[in-house]
């Protein structure tokens, strides 16, 4: 089963949490557990300059945290970038955190830990994205 949403950033450099929509699709497709009681699904972004991460969602500074570490590992300005677009930086931000993640589920609700979240991660926006949701084997 796959699923689809879009989501609206607001800034260059934003982290939504996405963690309702996806529990959202989850429970509307009715799925408890896929193969031999465990199942699984992939959350993907078709952005070249967008990511998907699992982190704390607890506390807004982590997230903050992030963004400035990433900012100050790839800079936006740096005279070596070839990229004719100028925003080489969110390419490489996008392939270092990655497009997707896996989330296991069991009775229909997601096996996140107490203080995990999923994050759209927007590096060259604001923008509107588009988030795919699949579930992975039977499923259902």
């Amino acid at each position: 089963m796959t699923g689809e949403f879009f989501l609206q950033t607001k800034s260059r450099t934003d982290f939504v949490e996405i963690t309702g929509q996806v529990q959202d699709f989850l429970t509307d497709t009715g799925a408890t557990d896929g193969f031999k009681g465990s199942g699984a699904l992939v959350v993907f972004t078709p952005h070249t300059t967008a990511a998907v991460t699992i982190n704390e969602n607890a506390d807004p500074s982590v997230v903050r945290d992030m963004a400035h570490t990433l900012d100050r590992m790839v800079p936006w300005a740096d005279p070596a970038y070839a990229h004719s677009e100028g925003n080489s930086a969110a390419h490489l931000k996008s392939s270092l955190v990655g497009c997707s993640e896996m989330v296991l589920f069991s009775d229909g609700r997601l096996e996140l830990g107490r203080w995990q979240g999923i994050f759209l991660c927007e590096f060259d926006g604001p923008r509107t994205r588009q988030v795919k949701v699949r579930i992975i084997g039977s499923g259902g």
